[in-house]
C-alpha cells in the first residue's frame, strides 16, 4: 500500500471558514467541524430556512445524529483532496491541506494507525484516510463477525473497512462518552461475576439448570405420564446466570451484537416457585406432545401423505402425485430422542421440525400443500375481475377479487387487499359441490362459504349484480 509511515503523519486543515450565511457549502457537502467548545467532528451539510444573517441547519452525521449549526465555530471542505501522491513518498512527514500563512486559522491530527493493526472502539468518531487517497470521517460500529464500519451520514451510509487506510479519533462526544460509559459497566459486570453468589431459598438445589428441569418433569409427569425433557425444551430455554454478583434464573434470548441476552425471572422467591413456573411455561407443549393423539395413525410417514393426497383428489380431481412430488417433503424421524414430525421444501437441503401437536394438525398442513401444488398445476384459461368499488375490509382496502377458470373446467378465486404499508393476498378453490346447486342464487350460497362476503367485501347482493359473473360460471343468463 502506501510507503509513508502513518505513525509519523501529520494533516493540517488551513483556512477554515466560519460559520456565516454568505460563506457555508453547498447542500450535502461533508466537512470538517470545530465546536465553539473547541472540539471536532465530521458531518454532511442540509441547510434550513436561513432569515437574514442567521444560519440555520445541521451537520448529520447518521439518521439520528447531527450538530446544529448553533454549536458550530468553523469548519473546513474534507472530501475535496487527494492524497496519493504524498502517501506515496516514504520521507513524507506532514500534509498541509490549503495555504498556510501566519494568520491563518489551523488545525492538525496525527496519531494515525493503520486499519490492518488497529480498530477504533466502539462508538468513536474518527479522521479517515481512504485507500483511493481521499478523506472521510465516520464512527466506528462494531460487527457480529468481529469487523466493523464506520457511519458518516444519514440512512446508515458507510465506509467499509476495506475502504480504510489508515484512522485517527477526533473528539469525544455524547454518543461515545455513552459508549465509555457502558464498557465500564460491563467491566465492573464481568469483575462482580467472577465469584458469584447464590440465594440459598433461591437455589436450594444448587447452581445446575438440569436439576429443575428435572423435578419439574417429575411434576409434570403425574399429569402427562409421557412428559419428556425434549418436549419441555421446546420452548425457550432458561438458564442459571451471573448478574451483579449474583445468580439469577433467566430466559435464554439468543444471542445480539455476539452478545448472549438473558431477561431474568422475577415471578417468585424461591426454587419450588420457579419449579412450579416451568411445569406452567412447557405445560402446552408437553399436553401437545401426547404420542396417542400426534401420532395416532401411526409412525409411517407414507400413511399420513396417502390419506392427505386420497383427501385432496376428492375435489381436486386432476391430482396425481407427479404434481406432488416438487411440493413439500415431510418425514417421520426421532430428533434428540423424540419423535418428530419433518418438512422441507424441494430447495431445501435439510429437513426442519414441523411441531403440529396432532395429528390431524399435521394432515392438514399436508393436505393444504398438496391443495396448493394442485392449482399450481391447473392452468388458468379465462379470467373475470369482479367489478367494485371503495370496499374498507376493516382498515384495508380491496385490491383485487378475480375469477379463474381452470383448464380442467375448475374455478379459483384470488382475493388481494392492502393498506398504505402492507398488504395480502389468498386464494380459494370453488369445490365442484357447490356447481351440484339447483341454480345460481343457491350456488352462490355455497360459493359464500369458501369466500365469505363479510371477509372479503363482496357479499350475494355485489354478485348478482355482476351479471357477467353467472355467465362466467357456466350459468345461462
Amino acid at each position: 500500500m502506501y510507503k509513508c509511515d502513518s505513525s509519523k503523519l501529520k494533516v493540517s486543515f488551513n483556512d477554515f471558514h466560519e460559520v456565516d450565511v454568505k460563506d457555508m457549502p453547498e447542500y450535502g457537502t461533508y466537512c470538517l467541524i470545530e465546536l465553539k467548545d473547541g472540539r471536532h467532528t465530521a458531518g454532511k451539510w442540509y441547510p434550513g430556512e436561513s432569515e437574514g444573517e442567521t444560519v440555520s441547519g445541521e451537520f448529520s452525521r447518521d439518521s439520528y445524529d447531527g450538530v446544529d449549526v448553533s454549536e458550530v465555530a468553523k469548519w473546513h471542505f474534507l472530501r475535496t483532496y487527494d492524497l496519493t501522491e504524498c502517501l506515496e513518498n516514504e520521507k513524507i512527514r506532514q500534509i498541509n491541506l490549503g495555504i498556510e500563512k501566519e494568520d491563518t486559522y489551523s488545525v492538525q491530527f496525527s496519531d494515525f494507525r493503520l486499519m490492518n493493526d488497529e480498530l477504533p472502539k466502539s462508538k468513536q468518531f474518527c479522521l479517515l484516510i481512504l485507500n483511493d487517497g481521499s478523506l472521510a470521517a465516520g464512527r466506528w460500529n462494531h460487527s457480529s463477525d468481529g469487523k466493523g464500519y464506520f457511519i458518516y451520514a444519514s440512512a446508515l451510509a458507510s465506509h467499509s473497512m476495506k475502504k480504510v487506510w489508515a484512522w485517527t479519533p477526533l473528539s469525544s462526544d455524547d454518543i461515545f462518552a455513552q459508549e465509555e460509559e457502558r464498557e465500564k459497566e460491563r467491566k465492573l459486570e464481568e469483575e462482580l461475576n467472577r465469584n458469584p453468589t447464590a440465594d440459598p431459598e433461591m437455589f436450594k438445589y444448587g447452581t445446575d439448570i438440569e436439576v429443575y428441569y428435572e423435578k419439574a418433569l417429575e411434576k409434570l409427569r403425574k399429569e402427562y405420564p409421557w412428559a419428556t425433557l425434549a418436549q419441555m425444551k421446546k420452548q425457550p430455554g432458561y438458564a442459571i446466570v451471573p448478574r451483579h454478583g449474583q445468580y439469577i434464573f433467566a430466559k435464554d434470548d439468543g444471542t445480539y451484537n455476539g452478545s448472549r441476552i438473558y431477561t431474568e425471572w422475577k415471578n417468585g422467591s424461591n426454587a419450588e416457585e420457579f419449579i412450579d413456573f416451568l411445569c406452567v411455561y412447557t405445560g402446552d407443549i408437553v399436553k401437545n406432545s401426547n404420542p396417542e393423539v400426534k401420532f395416532k395413525y401411526g409412525l409411517d410417514i407414507d400413511v399420513y401423505l396417502e390419506m392427505a393426497y386420497e383427501d385432496v383428489k376428492k375435489d381436486y380431481r386432476w391430482l396425481d402425485k407427479k404434481i406432488i412430488e416438487g411440493s413439500w417433503q415431510y418425514a417421520i424421524e426421532q430428533v434428540d430422542g423424540e419423535w418428530e414430525y419433518l418438512w422441507k421444501s424441494a430447495e431445501d437441503e435439510e429437513f426442519s421440525v414441523y411441531n403440529c401437536g396432532s395429528a390431524d394438525n399435521f394432515l392438514r398442513n399436508v393436505t393444504q400443500a398438496y391443495s396448493d401444488a394442485a392449482l399450481e398445476a391447473n392452468p388458468v384459461i379465462a379470467e373475470h375481475p369482479v367489478p367494485f368499488g371503495a370496499v374498507d375490509l376493516h382498515g384495508w382496502g380491496l385490491e383485487k377479487y378475480v375469477v379463474s377458470k381452470l383448464q380442467t373446467g375448475d374455478y379459483k378465486v384470488y382475493v388481494q387487499a392492502g393498506n398504505r404499508t402492507t398488504g395480502g393476498s389468498r386464494t380459494f378453490f370453488i369445490t365442484p359441490s357447490c356447481f351440484e346447486a339447483e341454480d345460481y342464487d343457491e350456488f352462490l350460497d355455497r360459493y359464500l362459504e369458501i369466500v365469505p362476503g363479510g371477509s372479503f367485501g363482496l357479499g350475494k347482493e355485489d354478485l348478482l349484480a355482476d351479471k357477467e359473473l353467472k355467465s362466467f360460471f357456466g350459468y345461462e343468463k
